[in-house]
């Protein structure tokens, strides 16, 4: 009884180890592989794009805020108006106003700025998954 286990366990072995030496054997490559590679350059070329613009992106800000605050101040200090009293002759405005709507503007513009990034990165991308997409097909239908 032992040994019909032990045949039975052989058989099961030899069968199953046969398909994946077939597999080992196999080597990657072919039209998928050369498009996978090239897709997956693209992508780490425009991550690193996107990183970067980032980060010069963050630098600006913090630029703009640092001069922003300092001509905040520099007008407190020049014009002697702090803060905003409610009394009779107080009109809105002041310092903190002019300061939200250079804020604003700056905003607007930095907006802007974004989504022409973004447009033409999508734009971009467009264009090299119909070029891909040619590519292959003609490789694969000669």
């Amino acid at each position: 009884m032992r040994i019909q286990y032990v045949i039975g366990a052989a058989l099961a072995l030899s069968a199953l180890s046969a398909p994946l030496r077939a597999q080992e054997d196999k080597k990657p490559g072919g039209l998928n592989k050369i498009a996978h590679d090239v897709s997956k350059t693209v992508k780490k070329a425009g991550r690193d794009t996107k990183a970067e613009v980032h980060r010069d992106a963050s630098k600006t800000h913090n630029v703009l805020t640092k001069a922003g605050n300092d001509t905040k101040a520099e007008l407190k200090r020049t014009t002697g108006v702090t803060s905003q009293s409610p009394d009779a002759e107080h009109k809105p405005g002041g310092v903190n106003k002019l300061a939200r709507d250079i804020s604003h503007e700056s905003k607007k513009v930095g907006s802007k700025a974004k989504h022409g990034v973004k447009k033409a990165g999508s734009e971009t991308h467009k264009e090299l998954t119909k070029a891909g997409k040619d590519t292959k097909a003609a490789v694969k239908n000669p």
